[in-house]
């Protein structure tokens, strides 16, 4: 009887080791992942003026001990849907192929495998060249501050899309090229004296303003089919309200990045938009969707007041709030810091269901220390300084 015991336990153990983070089989987790798999995170600063295409497919090749945290993190947390931030765009054979097949699909610290037959990734703005001197430097190199989206080459900071279930690729919709100019009332940035107060003088030039595009990498709307129901998955990565001057012309950008989702999901504020097609409007009439990202946001900490209670406070968006006790002991004396997505402290990864969804359950990878993966969190090298967000959402019928 007692071996036989024995072996029950055993077997259990087992189960739950190679099992789902959650166990639930009537619900569907989705997720968002900032997961640094640029060249920035791999190459010194002082190289990166003079890095003009990613080393992400070499370092993949490399068995790579920061990627095999990330991908351990996935294999944890066991999302069914997930956005990837910052996972450069390179051809898909060498960078999430390689991604799925060598890291997710191989078994990282004794964790079952995770597989995603679904996937979509697209270009981005972020090293895209302009021929314009944005940084108002004196010079127009066309990279850095001078690319359409800060980045040293074409492709950096880019974004994938795996899914479990179906992404209906005919109804994909993309923003990458929607004009900065284009969104009525947008923000512009001043010139500022000396003094460091506002000329009359925008920052940026009428010329330039008639090539810049809103998105710092893209917007995206991929439907999923997910049972008898398409949610949206809405994917974007505004650019941080940070890295300028007086001027804050990144300020200005996150906001309306941020306000272009808002609009996107309100009938009547969403008749200028329009995709890389030329279809106009915003989102199908009473669409179920997911807003996932590196909104580089926080609610009452932003470069621009408002550019995330903006999203927030839309009828339509259900925020449950997750929290983790990781971020709460990583910041005891912040307040809100259970809220924290980021290691230098900030809420700033969202995941954000339409009020449609019954949502189940909700939370932050960020284990305490004797929890598993708490080796993850202690260094930025040993995984990301972002921390994977999650929801499960009932699964529809």
């Amino acid at each position: 009887m007692n071996s036989m015991r024995s072996i029950f336990v055993f077997s259990l153990l087992l189960i739950m080791t190679y099992s789902n983070f959650s166990l639930a089989q009537d619900s569907v987790r989705i997720a968002t992942f900032n997961v640094s798999m640029d060249s920035s995170n791999h190459l010194p600063n002082s190289e990166l003026p003079n890095t003009h295409a990613s080393v992400l497919p070499r370092v993949l090749q490399e068995n790579n001990a920061q990627i095999r945290g990330i991908a351990e993190i996935i294999q944890r947390v066991r999302p069914d849907i997930i956005l990837l931030n910052e996972f450069d765009y390179v051809p898909q054979e060498q960078g999430v192929d390689v991604f799925l097949n060598s890291y997710l699909g191989e078994s990282q610290n004794s964790l079952k495998p995770i597989s995603y037959p679904y996937v979509y990734t697209a270009p981005v703005n972020t090293g895209s060249p302009s021929a314009f001197d944005l940084n108002r430097d004196g010079k127009a190199t066309g990279r850095g501050n001078d690319a359409w989206g800060f980045g040293w080459y074409p492709g950096q900071y880019g974004m994938v899309i795996l899914s479990k279930y179906p992404i209906l690729r005919d109804q994909i919709r993309t923003f990458q090229h929607f004009l900065w100019k284009d969104m009525p009332g947008h923000h512009v940035p001043y010139v500022h004296d000396k003094e460091g107060k506002p000329t009359n003088e925008p920052w940026y030039s009428d010329e330039a303003m008639a090539q810049y595009p809103l998105s710092s990498k893209s917007h995206w709307d991929v439907p999923v089919q997910i049972g008898g129901k398409v949610v949206h998955v809405l994917a974007q990565h505004p650019t941080p309200p940070a890295f300028d001057g007086p001027e804050n012309r990144n300020g200005m950008k996150n906001y309306d990045e941020i306000r272009f989702v808002r609009d996107y999901l309100t009938p009547g504020a969403d008749n200028y938009i329009y995709d890389d097609q030329g279809q106009r409007g915003g989102i199908v009439a009473n669409g179920s969707f997911v807003v996932l990202g590196d909104l580089n946001a926080q609610a009452g900490a932003s470069g621009v007041e408002g550019a995330m209670t903006q999203l927030l406070e839309h009828p339509r968006v259900n925020d449950v709030m997750p929290m983790s006790e990781g971020g709460a002991n990583h910041s005891p004396n912040i307040e809100g810091s259970k809220y924290h997505t980021a290691a230098w402290r900030k809420r700033v990864d969202y995941v954000l269901p339409s009020d449609d969804l019954i949502v189940k359950d909700a939370g932050i990878f960020w284990p305490v220390q004797g929890e598993p993966g708490y080796e993850l969190m202690k260094k930025r090298d040993a995984s990301s300084d972002h921390r994977l967000v999650w929801l499960d959402i009932e699964l529809p019928e």
